[in-house]
């Protein structure tokens, strides 16, 4: 071969390897642009995460200090004069003291006589003893003489039942909350003589708002302030299972430890904090609410979202409880009014929850 027979060939050669080269690069372009165009095509959302978390708390109720367990003391007898009384408001008595006397002087004289009674009708019984059916005696005769010993040994009881009754006690242990009788008044009626407070425990009766009501569970925190100032830490002891169809306000006591500055009857205010209890939550903007119910819009590791139904629980916070739905740590759209469909590729932006 020629010297200009070997040029040639090799510049066919090279001719040759350069248009494949093009020709490599022109398939390879197209796919890379649209990869890049579907990038910036992709819509920029703000994203945060599935959490667990604890609801309710961080509202203000108010309500009355009431007695958490109050015991209401009177006399059973009537038409008996008040002899003494032993206590005064506020003060401390254990279970079994006397509070009041009533003067038992004609009841004592009643006791004497009928114990004379009850005595002579015993021993009537006794002869009787062991003369069933040998006709000295009737068995008529005989059961009458057993029926009195019977009804008179009753009649006795009965007043010495009377005369313990005489000395009025406290039936708890607590704090004289409230003293109504004098000596000199007479036994009778039904208004109570005293009130006590059993332990001498105070719990607030607090007045909360029906949506509010929702988030409040036994054992949550509460902050209670009374207006001197003084402030007590108790927890929701009872949540009514009632709401008043006027005010549309449901009833919470909450529990209080024994503190001098908490009077029964005063106001207090409290501040209900976080119920503690731990659960799979969103923020409320981030659900969707539409003809199938509610959903969330999450983001998949390919950065394309995906709309997921989801079942709801309790609020609080500005935010819902998942009761079903995507798994804590999972992205989601944090506005649902964000126009995403199912599959878009996005552009995530993600933002801590508050």
């Amino acid at each position: 071969m020629t010297t200009r027979s070997l040029i040639a060939t090799a510049l066919v050669s090279a001719a040759l390897v350069g248009a494949g080269g093009t020709l490599s690069a022109c398939g390879k372009k197209p796919e890379a642009d649209t990869k890049a165009a579907a990038t910036d095509q992709a819509r920029a959302v703000s994203v945060t995460r599935v959490e667990t978390r604890a609801l309710g708390g961080g509202f203000k109720a108010s309500g009355q200090l009431i007695p958490r367990e109050e015991a209401a003391v009177g006399s059973e007898l009537s038409g008996y004069r008040v002899a003494n009384v032993y206590v005064e408001e506020g003060a401390w008595v254990r279970a079994g003291q006397p509070l009041a006397q009533l003067d038992n002087t004609l009841l004592r004289a009643q006791l004497a006589q009928q114990a004379a009674v009850a005595a002579q009708a015993e021993a009537e019984a006794k002869r009787v003893t062991g003369l069933d059916g040998q006709g000295i005696l009737s068995q008529e005769q005989i059961e009458s003489r057993r029926y009195a010993a019977k009804a008179q040994a009753a009649a006795l009881a009965e007043l010495q039942t009377r005369d313990r009754r005489m000395t009025i006690t406290a039936p708890v242990s607590g704090r004289v909350l409230e003293r109504t009788v004098r000596p000199g008044d007479v036994a009778g009626g039904s208004t109570p003589w005293f009130r006590i407070a059993r332990d001498g425990l105070v719990e607030l009766n607090a007045e909360v708002n029906e949506a509010d009501l929702a988030n409040v569970r036994v054992g949550q925190p509460v902050q209670v302030t009374v207006p001197g100032g003084a402030t007590v830490s108790g927890d929701v002891r009872i949540v009514s299972p009632l709401i008043d169809a006027n005010t549309r306000l449901g009833r919470v006591r909450v529990r209080l430890p024994l503190n001098e500055a908490l009077r029964a009857g005063g106001m207090a205010s409290a501040v209900f904090g976080a119920s503690g209890v731990q659960v799979t939550a969103v923020p409320e903007s981030a659900i969707r609410y539409d003809a199938e119910g509610a959903s969330v819009v999450t983001v998949d590791s390919d950065n394309r979202a995906r709309q997921v139904a989801i079942k709801t629980g309790q609020r609080g916070g500005g935010w819902v409880q998942l009761l079903q739905g995507p798994a804590p740590g999972a992205r989601i759209v944090k506005n649902a009014a964000a126009f995403t469909l199912d599959g878009d590729r996005v552009k995530p932006i993600e933002q801590a929850a508050r």
